[in-house]
């Protein structure tokens, strides 16, 4: 059975650079067995009911502004899978989650740049999935749970995002120094991902140190898919620190697995 994955994407800058969390990455997706499809929940895409994306093949959205015109020139050309996506509806059919299917969205880059370093060929079907940072910690956990079977079919679940994402403290000319707010922050999380602490994780704005510095409310988004990954491997609950560094002072480079 494949693991979930919270995965964060960082910069946009990520696609055209080669550092150690590019090669991690890169890595990690050739040695991963290769999945029969990625189902993707990105940061980037917002919705106040669940999106699940039915589509023959994506365009590449580049939704961000003022970097490398290079970033502009990259495609990354994966296609769909109407029968899982319908896969999919079905489960939330029957979990009691409402969601709405969506035909013309591409991959934005929380999406396509994850993709692009596992899987550089764009040779898996993807089916993109939107969050909704207006809903608890449980109801994004019981969103992920609906699909927690489809792991068995080898089906790669991802959730792209980042663990500490504040826009505003982030220090581009980047020294090699963390910032320690960013590190207690990380390091709550990482003892209670340890325990499966629901409890305290569904808590984590008032629980966490630091929590208002690393999710702030016009960051949340980015925090809120690893209870999407969690709830997908709720069966055995096990989580593992598979990479952690961080960029910019603060912001975070981590992978989590769990299965």
């Amino acid at each position: 059975m494949l693991p979930s994955l919270f995965i964060a994407h960082g910069s946009p800058l990520l696609a055209i650079e080669n550092n150690e969390y590019t090669k991690f990455l890169t890595k990690l997706g050739q040695t991963l067995p290769k999945p029969k499809a990625v189902i993707l929940f990105s940061a980037h895409w917002e919705s106040k009911i669940q999106k699940v994306s039915n589509v023959d093949q994506y365009r590449t959205i580049y939704d961000f502004g003022g970097f490398d015109e290079a970033l502009y020139r990259i495609e990354y050309p994966a296609k769909g899978d109407n029968q899982i996506a319908k896969e999919i509806e079905d489960l939330f059919t029957n979990n009691g989650v409402s969601f709405a299917s969506e035909t013309q969205r591409g991959l934005d880059h929380g999406a396509w740049i994850v993709l692009r370093l596992l899987y550089p060929n764009a040779d898996i079907p993807v089916i993109s999935m939107s969050v909704n940072s207006n809903l608890t910690p449980e109801e994004q956990y019981k969103i992920g749970k609906a699909l927690s079977v489809l792991r068995a079919n080898d089906i790669l679940i991802i959730a792209s995002g980042g663990t500490v994402h504040n826009l505003a403290a982030l220090k581009w000319s980047d020294n090699g120094q963390v910032d320690s707010w960013a590190l207690e922050f990380d390091d709550w999380l990482a003892h209670h991902l340890d325990k499966w602490d629901l409890p305290s994780l569904f808590k984590y704005d008032s629980l966490a140190p630091n929590a208002e510095f690393a999710v702030p409310p016009y960051g949340k988004e980015h925090f809120i898919p690893i209870f999407y990954a969690m709830g997908a491997a709720d069966n055995h609950q096990k989580a593992t620190l598979l990479h952690r560094s961080f960029r910019y002072g603060n912001l975070s480079h981590s992978v989590w697995q769990f299965e």
